[in-house]
């Protein structure tokens, strides 16, 4: 069971192997916050080329939020800055997930 929202980043190399991960946040049942700059300044430590972004939805609502929407946005926006490739932001359940590049809104 799910108790509260988390929001995790995978980072990848150019060659798209997975350089690591780091949990971002973890929240209460209703959200979490995300830091932008606490995102980018783990990316640039570890010299990624590529992220996808990952979070869960505690009420198993699969659709993105307009705070989603917005987030990914603007991580998209400071990505193309620091030539980061946003690839993916993926909400889970625990019985399905949403896939933004799957949905064409990456």
């Amino acid at each position: 069971m799910e108790i509260g929202e988390e929001f995790n980043i995978l980072s990848f190399n150019r060659a798209k192997d997975v350089l690591g991960w780091f949990n971002v946040s973890v929240g209460e049942a209703s959200g979490t916050l995300i830091d932008p700059k606490l995102i980018f300044s783990v990316v640039l430590k570890c010299n990624a080329c590529g992220i996808i972004l990952c979070h869960n939805h505690p009420s198993g609502n699969l659709k993105p939020s307009e705070a989603d929407l917005n987030l990914t946005t603007k991580l998209k926006e400071g990505g193309r800055v620091l030539e980061i490739q946003i690839l993916d932001h993926i909400i889970l359940t625990s019985e399905a997930y949403y896939s933004f590049a799957d949905e064409a809104l990456m």
